[in-house]
């Protein structure tokens, strides 16, 4: 359908994802389109086109009947597979009529004899020798020779006929006779020859489909024995890299376990982490899952009170006709219409007006008879409790509408909250950041291999600080999906930087008491200490 519009230049701009579940606007905006293609002159009704379009697909004789209320739910995903397929099936008739209008069936003079497949022989020769007979036996006449003459000479010159030729040809037809019948003759001379003749061409015939099998199963058995040579190519190859990648893949596992800093027992507890984590993530889920499928339920719930409105209608339509009250021009009418006209976006009370218009003139067709009066009295009734059931419907709905909004308000009241926590935390990161560098500077001059380990991993701290900071910048707009994930991001985070400045307080724990084992200098001592107490300071901070 896309590509049809795109074809023949659909002015409104239209994708994929429009054409899933477009609005009733837009599908009369492309019905209009489709069919004006056909019908340049046609405008279509915007009150009626619940009613016009099934009848125009009637009439074009599409196979399968629309229904009314099709019209009001197109995009719905149980009404629009039906509607699309109808729209495509109006595409195609475009197209054979385009192609159509293109090629048309010309008929040329000088076109040559042929025959039709019921046997008629068309050319305009032909049909001007039938009309001028006809219309000379219309007038009277009952002999044809001079037209007779006329289409002879005609064809001859047609045809390229000579007198000559035809003597020849003649004489060569008698040729030909003759020879046929000495032949015919030689063959019932030679029964014998002609049945050992056909003897032989059959045995011929069974060795050559002999032939034929041997050798089609020869390139059978040949092809068979180069696609198992092809596997078995291709297996070993298969192998030798499988071989290559395995012992890579052990070269690269023998050094990462010589280079890993992390021991066993701190992979297997992050594991466990990970495990809780996704487990958490799993069951958030599923809980979103299922309140997206209460989501779906309420809307076809909607749906379903919708279309039942509507056969009600139809049926109050129905049986309007039948006491003559629909159209305004029926004899119980009087002049009045009691159509009733079902619009959802109107609201609740949208079909209150026509109770107090329907209701006089009903009251009056009461006073007539008393048969009337009682059929009338139960249809009112019928559609008053329909109402009050739809108003229900809708009360409900809304306050199921109105109680997913706050709750989603509520997420989102959440979510703002944890984004806040987030960058909280990152500030939090910023200073202590800025803290280890200072002491960086101070330590710098005394422990040369261990600053640089230290710098090593400042660095890796910064960069793991830029990444959650790029993550949570690039999250922010997804808050209200995944919402787990920054907290995940956050606590990996936080586990990261309480287990570096705990590494960070047992080096330079260690470093101090190698220092005060080999007596450094005064001032060495005095930076340690500062140092110490500081980082101690960070430490009782972060818990």
């Amino acid at each position: 359908m896309l590509q049809f519009l795109t074809t023949y230049d659909y002015g409104p701009t239209v994708s994929v994802k429009s054409l899933q579940t477009p609005s009733v606007k837009d599908f009369v905006k492309i019905f209009s389109f489709i069919y004006e293609l056909i019908c340049p002159s046609y405008e279509l009704s915007s009150t009626k086109f619940e009613e016009e379009i099934p009848r125009i697909f009637k009439e074009l004789g599409y196979p399968f009947a629309l229904s009314k209320s099709s019209m009001y739910t197109v995009g719905a995903p149980h009404t629009w597979p039906q509607v699309v397929a109808a729209l495509v099936w109006l595409a195609d008739c475009v197209k054979l009529f385009f192609c159509l209008k293109e090629n048309p069936q010309s008929f040329d003079e000088e076109q040559l004899l042929g025959e039709t497949e019921d046997g008629i022989v068309h050319n305009k020769l032909f049909l001007d020798y039938t009309v001028k007979c006809y219309d000379h036996f219309m007038r009277g006449g009952d002999t044809f020779e001079e037209f007779d003459a006329e289409i002879h000479s005609k064809l001859k010159e047609f045809f390229k006929v000579h007198e000559n030729r035809v003597v020849t040809l003649e004489e060569e037809l008698k040729r030909l006779n003759k020879e046929i019948a000495s032949r015919e003759k030689e063959r019932e001379n030679e029964p014998d020859r002609l049945v050992t003749l056909r003897k032989l061409k059959s045995s011929l015939q069974s060795d050559v489909k002999k032939y034929e099998a041997y050798m089609e199963n020869l390139e059978s058995h040949l092809s068979s024995i180069s696609q198992k040579s092809k596997s078995i190519t291709e297996e070993h190859e298969a192998a030798a890299m499988e071989i290559e990648a395995l012992k890579e893949e052990n070269a690269r596992l023998k050094l990462i376990g010589e280079n890993q800093k992390y021991s066993i027992s701190d992979i297997e507890r992050l594991n466990c982490e990970i495990e809780e984590l996704q487990e958490t993530v799993n069951k958030l889920t599923k809980e979103v899952e299922a309140e997206q499928q209460l989501l779906w339920n309420e809307e076809l719930k909607y749906a379903r009170g919708k279309e039942a409105i509507e056969a009600t209608l139809a049926d109050y339509h129905k049986l309007a006709r039948k006491l003559k009250l629909l159209p305004i021009s029926s004899e119980n009418s009087g002049g009045l219409d009691f159509e009733i006209k079902f619009n959802p976006d109107a609201g609740p009370n949208c079909l209150e007006k026509y109770r107090t218009q329907i209701r006089a003139p009903l009251v009056h067709l009461i006073n007539k008879t008393e048969e009337e009066i009682a059929s009338i009295t139960k249809t009112k009734i019928g559609l008053e409790d329909a109402l009050e059931q739809v108003s229900r419907m809708e009360a409900e709905q809304n306050s199921s509408v109105k109680m997913l909004r706050e709750e989603a308000q509520k997420l989102e009241d959440l979510c703002q909250q944890k984004v806040k926590e987030v960058e909280e935390e990152e500030e939090k990161s910023t200073k202590e950041l800025e803290l280890l560098e200072k002491h960086k500077s101070l330590l710098y001059n005394g422990v040369n291999e261990r600053v640089s380990e230290a710098m090593k991993e400042l660095h890796d701290v910064r960069c793991r600080h830029q990444l959650v900071k790029q993550t949570t910048s690039e999250e922010r707009w997804k808050v209200d999906k995944n919402v787990q994930h920054l907290l995940e991001l956050i606590f990996t985070h936080l586990e990261s930087v309480e287990k570096y400045l705990t590494e960070q307080n047992g080096n330079f724990d260690r470093e101090f008491h190698e220092f005060m084992s080999e007596d450094p200098l005064g001032n060495l001592r005095e930076i340690l200490d500062s140092y110490k107490k500081k980082a101690s300071a960070l430490y009782a901070v972060e818990n």
